[in-house]
């Protein structure tokens, strides 16, 4: 037996206990089925074969899930505060245990190489640990003295929250939303992505293993267009954390309007990296490929627009072309795969149609460009050069295994290419000259920005985007400010003079 028939047997063995039951709902700590009775088929996107049933909740699931956590959250937000980050880290120390069940779940549930799988597990847990070890302080504020009034500031929680995850990643996305707002001391209703929700049930049952009171987190399964929406709109969820589409994002703020909630939005982005002619090469090159290529392309930061100063734009795009054809495409619980099937046939159109886009507007298929023949929804990795920054595969976001190349002259050119886009997330920057990267990057239009280096996720510093890619930011103390309310005491230090009206 190869190793990965013995992944395979392994992966379906974890899965073997969802075919009689499904997937449920948590509420309040029950397991259930929608109330209306009505469920969805989840396949896999390897190769199509079912995997499970899925509650389709609608109004009444959320009606009860928000219930749920609004009676839940007093104890939760009371709870000492040592208490806790306990829980929370003994939901880390689970997710560690079953790291190997939750990587293979993914694997065939959204077609992720295990190769990136197998960390996500380990960088959930790491979002517990985080934010476990950061609940104690949550509530932490300053002292503003005046000079009548020792004023002092702390947090609260803002009270039930509604999270909704996305399809990419979505067990590591989960942990990186939840983790905080349980460690502010919110409760939640989860919605995680209706083409990807194994892991969260996964993830639901060793939360409550651990300790977590019933009701403090609840899950729920369905649509956007049911589920979704009924949980934007609801009264008693006082916030929205929604990572998505930018198109989805402006939906749920509308939808969200009549209530006044707080919304916190991680959207979409369509990401330059920027290589100057005096930049380490191999190394921008590898990092290029490695952010556009890795998880099939299906990721927020990836750097889907290659900017290249031209004096070196057709050495740079040779090799890369060559290294393109190189990637390994196959079955995601295969070890050497490096991209795996696209998550859903919808999504796999919308990507293969950028392919007749491309040439139509008079760009170059360098490599890919195609769908192997068989099975599930596999895309060969794809490179666009002699692009033009007004082309619709420099402008949109694709959100698959595709790079389009464009190239610069000028310092001033590369900026209004870079910026020349209605999405804000990310940017990379190569150069040598830590002047002009100081000067460039100040005026990039970008959340996030990392010179003469790939994403390198550090948990403490904010991550978010501007523009069309999102609002607020997460990581840190950053979460908090989202999940929590601040709060304003003055304490008089004597007997000042308060003005007498009517004396």
């Amino acid at each position: 037996m190869t190793q990965l028939d013995n992944n395979i047997t392994k992966a379906k063995a974890y899965l073997a206990r969802f075919e009689g039951s499904g997937v449920m709902n948590q509420i309040g700590g029950k397991a259930q089925p929608a109330l209306s009775g009505a469920s969805f088929d989840n396949h896999s996107p390897v190769d199509e074969t079912f995997l499970c049933k899925v509650a389709r909740s609608g109004a009444k699931d959320i009606d009860a899930a928000a219930k749920a956590a609004q009676a839940a959250f007093a104890e939760w937000r009371d709870m000492p505060l040592a208490n806790r980050k306990k829980i929370l880290h003994k939901i880390a120390d689970a997710i560690e245990a079953r790291a190997e069940e939750i990587a293979f779940a993914e694997c065939l549930d959204t077609g992720q190489p295990l190769r990136f799988m197998s960390k996500a597990a380990l960088r959930g847990a790491e979002n517990f640990r985080f934010f476990a070890d950061r609940a104690p302080s949550a509530r932490d504020g300053q002292s503003l003295p005046s000079l009548t009034l020792m004023n002092v500031t702390t947090r609260t929680p803002i009270g039930p929250v509604g999270i909704i995850t996305p399809w990419n990643t979505p067990f590591m996305l989960s942990t990186w939303k939840i983790a905080p707002a349980l460690a502010a001391g919110c409760t939640v209703v989860h919605k995680p992505a209706e083409f990807s929700p194994i892991t969260a049930r996964i993830l639901m049952e060793i939360a409550e293993d651990a300790g977590l009171p019933p009701g403090v987190w609840n899950l729920v399964n369905g649509f956007g267009e049911d589920a979704g929406r009924a949980l934007t709109e609801h009264k008693l969820i006082k916030a929205i954390a929604f990572v998505g589409e930018s198109r989805t994002g402006s939906m749920i703020m509308k939808q969200g309007a009549d209530t006044l909630k707080r919304v916190h939005f991680e959207l979409g982005g369509k990401n330059p990296v920027i290589v100057f002619d005096d930049a380490d090469l191999d190394r921008a090159l590898d990092a290029a490929i490695f952010m556009i290529y890795s998880l099939n392309g299906e990721r927020c930061t990836s750097s889907s627009r290659l900017l290249l100063h031209k004096s070196i734009a057709a050495e740079f795009i040779e090799k890369l072309a060559s290294r393109v054809n190189n990637i390994r495409v196959g079955h995601p619980l295969d070890p050497e795969t490096e991209i795996g099937p696209l998550i859903h046939k919808e999504h796999y159109d919308k990507v293969c149609s950028y392919f007749d886009i491309a040439k139509q507007d008079g760009a170059t298929i360098a490599a890919g460009g195609k769908a192997p023949q068989g099975k599930g929804f596999f895309v060969s990795p794809t490179l666009f050069t002699e692009a033009s920054p007004d082309m619709r595969i420099a402008q949109e976001e694709i959100f698959g295994p595709v790079l389009t190349t464009l190239t610069f002259e000028t310092e001033e050119e590369a900026l209004e290419i870079a910026n020349g886009v209605d999405y804000g997330l990310t940017a990379y920057v190569w150069t040598q000259d830590i002047t002009r990267a100081m000067r460039f990057t100040d005026k990039l239009e970008a959340g996030m920005i990392w010179v003469n280096s790939e994403n390198v996720r550090h948990l403490p510093t904010p991550f978010g985007g501007v523009k069309a890619s999102g609002i607020g930011r997460d990581g840190g103390d950053w979460s908090f400010e989202f999940y929590m309310e601040q709060k304003h005491i003055g304490f008089a230090t004597g007997a000042h003079a308060i003005p007498r009206l009517g004396a």
